[in-house]
């Protein structure tokens, strides 16, 4: 089974940068796509965001 959501560490592994950061970029798009704070964020929503493409955020998740 694969993961479709997104957590505050992947992007912080994904970005190198901390997982405060993470925690902020997920409440950025969480405002921007108008979710509740109990929503999810998923994978393509993030690489929307960061302009990231799929199959390197897949890739990541893969390997960690």
């Amino acid at each position: 089974m694969h993961r479709i959501c997104m957590y505050p560490k992947d992007i912080a592994i994904l970005t190198g940068k901390s997982v405060k950061t993470g925690n902020n970029i997920i409440n950025k798009i969480k405002k921007i796509k108008g979710k509740k704070k109990h929503q999810a964020v998923t994978i393509d929503e993030v690489c929307e965001y960061l302009d990231i493409d799929i199959e390197i955020v897949t890739s990541m998740l893969k390997s960690n």
